[in-house]
């Protein structure tokens, strides 16, 4: 599974907090993620939930 992060990311921070395996800050200020190992799987889809801006998206 893979956790992509859109061009409507603000920024803010919260998936990286929540799932920093899957999920970090780049030099442009805007979050980026990544693959998601199996044990990440609940972590990932928690911080795809509580993006204020619905920017994450989750695919197989």
């Amino acid at each position: 599974m893979k956790a992509t992060v859109n061009e409507t990311c603000i920024g803010c921070g919260l998936c990286a907090g929540t799932c920093p395996v899957v999920f970090t800050m780049g030099d442009d200020g805007l979050a980026h993620g990544g693959e998601i190992p199996a044990n990440q799987q609940t972590e990932a889809e928690t911080a795809r939930d509580g993006c204020p801006v619905s920017a994450i998206s989750i695919e197989d």
